[in-house]
């Protein structure tokens, strides 16, 4: 990310005032019930209604996030919304491509791959290459119906998955 880590709450709190309270990207927290806490926050990011398209990103999952239904379950509502909702033709998902487990989330949650952009960025003083993935409304019928089922209660025993998110 091009932002963090932060040393202190008081840094911390300046960057969620100045940087998270805009339209694009448009923030939100996540909430377990599970936990009874905040464990994450996630974004829409290069809202283009004429366009039909946006991307999510600045996702940041705490441990209690990572792996996890309530995890899956956020990315699922966010698509939901962003198709369903907002009326979308593109949903986009961009990471450094040294992140290997951020490509591979998109991969699971059901995003195409779609290239590379070479030397995209440079963020803290480094050059950044950009994987970008995206989901489009023809493909979002099936991977809805995927999440559902995957969703289900009876798919879950002490929280733990029975089977597999298959899209």
């Amino acid at each position: 990310m091009p932002y963090g880590s932060f040393k202190t709450y008081a840094e911390f709190k300046h960057w969620l005032k100045t940087f998270c309270l805009n339209n694009d990207p448009f923030f939100y927290v996540i909430y377990s019930k599970r936990h009874k806490q905040y464990c994450g926050m996630a974004s829409y990011l290069r809202i283009e209604p004429d366009h039909g398209s946006i991307e999510v990103g600045h996702i940041n999952y705490s441990p209690l996030l990572q792996n996890s239904i309530e995890g899956t379950e956020t990315m699922f509502l966010t698509m939901k919304n962003a198709f369903d909702t907002l009326g979308n033709r593109r949903y986009e998902w961009k990471c450094n491509n040294l992140n290997s487990a951020s490509k591979k989330a998109a991969i699971r949650l059901g995003f195409k791959f779609e290239g590379v952009f070479r030397q995209m960025f440079i963020f803290k003083g480094r050059s950044r290459d950009s994987a970008w993935f995206s989901i489009i409304d023809k493909e979002w019928k099936k991977l809805k119906a995927g999440y559902k089922k995957f969703l289900l209660p009876s798919n879950f025993k002490d929280y733990k998955q029975i089977k597999k998110l298959k899209l």
